[in-house]
């Protein structure tokens, strides 16, 4: 078993690191945490939040080209039950730079919109709050 302390870090290649780890610091309200150059060959941004139990980080392989998003169901979902806040946090990834789209699966546009990044990876904000 994994212990509760433990940190989740979801990590992602891209080869637009500066402008995607822009998007998702400015879009989210993350901070960069941490980074590194040329570190065998890679370039990476980890943001997030101090006391939060997750990370993002982005890398970019300087020897390789990864393209765009494998298919639209590759999904970031944050769930904000506050009607006012989401409304705010939807208005801070449009002037970011994500553009919302239509979401490949319906669910997700019942409650919630759906945000694509420059690489096609997509981020959904649910006007809801999580219910186990």
């Amino acid at each position: 078993m994994i212990p509760s302390t433990s940190i989740l870090r979801i990590a992602r290649p891209t080869d637009n690191l500066s402008v995607v780890s822009q998007m998702y610091a400015e879009g989210l309200g993350f901070e960069v945490l941490s980074g590194f150059s040329d570190h065998d060959g890679f370039d990476g941004v980890i943001i997030g939040h101090q006391h939060h139990a997750y990370h993002l980080e982005f890398t970019h392989d300087r020897n390789m080209r990864v393209g765009r998003a494998p298919t639209p169901e590759n999904l970031l979902i944050f769930y904000i039950g506050d009607q006012k806040v989401w409304k705010e946090s939807c208005e801070k990834m449009r002037k970011s730079g994500f553009s919302s789209v239509v979401s490949h699966n319906p669910y997700w546009g019942l409650l919630g919109i759906t945000f694509e990044d420059v690489d096609g990876y997509r981020v959904v904000l649910q006007n809801s709050e999580w219910k186990i």
